[in-house]
């Protein structure tokens, strides 16, 4: 694992968290986008070398959705960025680690990403993100 690449915050409204983050951070949010394969709608902020990801759920059975049922808005994930993702994939596995699938997908920010149960890591959703156009 090279470095930690955001934090993902689960939220009902990316229209309501957005201004409260830009407020917060005192910085604009500088991209948002939709990922289809999570059915979610992102948007990113930066400071300094911190990355903080808003998620919204674009359907009511999303999995943010549930999240935000069971949990409430907050912390979802922390994600860390590799080198090369198959091979932490496989090494983690090696470890007794559980993986939420068994191939890398298509994530935000042109990143291709992999989720670590929170069952094995004590409670935190992990994400693997290795970039596809370093």
């Amino acid at each position: 694992m090279l470095r930690v690449e955001h934090i993902g915050i689960a939220v009902n409204s990316l229209a309501e968290a957005i201004p409260i983050y830009e407020a917060l951070l005192g910085s604009p949010c500088y991209k948002k986008e939709t990922v289809t394969t999570e059915k979610v709608e992102t948007a990113f902020f930066q400071k300094g070398e911190t990355k903080i990801e808003l998620l919204e759920s674009l359907t009511n059975t999303g999995v943010i959705a549930r999240f935000i049922e069971k949990k409430g808005e907050g912390l979802h994930h922390i994600a860390f960025e590799v080198e090369d993702i198959r091979a932490e994939m496989q090494r983690l596995k090696n470890e007794g680690f559980t993986l939420l699938s068994e191939e890398p997908k298509p994530g935000a920010d042109q990143k291709l990403i992999c989720f670590v149960h929170p069952k094995s890591a004590h409670g935190v959703l992990v994400e693997l993100c290795q970039s596809v156009y370093p």
